[in-house]
């Protein structure tokens, strides 16, 4: 493992290890253990989509392992002028140790794996959002204590989220279930590697979907960038809300997953997300921990 650039790169295996390291860093955060493994690292992070999670996550993670986070805006940098991706990917290379990046395009991450000689870490692109569906596994493992038997639901956009939960809960062995409304489908890839991998159903209806799920998972109807369609995503995903309807078709018990920020009243009730609230809030603290794991396997080892 060199980079984490989506989830379809990573075996079983190597998102086991990212886990389990990332229950170690958990353990030892919570009894006032020092980690300090990546000390005198530094780790350039660009940010050409705003965030509060994924930014106060890595900055506050990588001083808790002993490195010096270093936030760039695209307005910091010459990429943001038009500077090749391949130029700045060569030249950050040289001045740091690892670099995360939030953006638009999963080419750009791409690029930069290719012609950098660093680590690069996907924090989120309009394709997937590897981070954060590891943080959402950790959290399902510390609630079920295992991933077999288990059915994961999603319900809503076919976006990043999607993408990466149906890749995530595949390669942990649980089946998964994505309830879409057409137009609003996966990405092909994904849907492909689905197809290939087996336990897998899509549909158009939400209750089918969360027949027997052990987590429910959703996302909001309208992303960042996506202002405009605001009208047409409301009529389209009109139906696709998490609530007391959806909840009663799931196993008894089961949990609820937002990786926020929650849009109350639309993707998911109030009611549903207040009952969930303290694993919702677990899964965006274990964006901290899954993220040190990630640092500390490509950046440490």
């Amino acid at each position: 493992m060199k980079h984490l650039l989506k989830l379809l790169d990573l075996s079983k295996d190597e998102i086991i290890e990212i886990l389990d390291l990332a229950d170690q860093l958990k353990y030892e955060r919570k009894h006032s253990i020092p980690h300090r493994k990546l000390e005198g690292k530094s780790l350039g992070m660009i940010f050409q989509k705003a965030s509060t999670r994924t930014r106060v996550s890595f900055e506050t993670g990588m001083y808790q392992l002993g490195g010096h986070p270093l936030f760039l805006s695209a307005n910091d940098l010459q990429i943001g002028r038009g500077e090749p991706v391949q130029d700045t990917a060569r030249v950050l290379s040289r001045y740091l140790d690892g670099i995360m990046i939030r953006t638009f395009e999963q080419k750009e991450v791409e690029d930069l794996a290719k012609y950098g000689s660093i680590p690069i870490i996907n924090g989120l692109t309009d394709f997937c959002h590897p981070c954060q569906v590891l943080a959402d596994l950790m959290t399902i493992r510390e609630f079920k204590q295992q991933f077999d038997g288990l059915k994961m639901c999603y319900i809503g956009d076919g976006n990043n989220m999607a993408n990466s939960l149906i890749v995530g809960g595949l390669k942990v062995g649980m089946t998964v279930s994505a309830a879409c409304p057409e137009g609003y489908r996966p990405d092909k890839a994904v849907l492909d590697f689905a197809e290939k991998n087996g336990g897998f159903t899509l549909t158009d209806k939400p209750l089918e979907a969360a027949v027997d799920a052990d987590v429910i998972f959703t996302d909001v109807w309208t992303s960042m960038g996506q202002e405009a369609e605001r009208a047409a995503r409301e009529a389209a995903f009109k139906g696709y809300q998490v609530n007391d309807e959806i909840m009663a078709a799931a196993h008894e018990g089961a949990m609820v997953q937002h990786c926020l920020p929650a849009h109350r009243e639309e993707e998911i009730t109030e009611k549903v997300f207040e009952a969930h609230a303290a694993e919702i809030f677990e899964e965006a603290e274990n964006r901290l921990h899954a993220q040190k794991a990630v640092m500390v396997k490509l950046m440490g080892e």
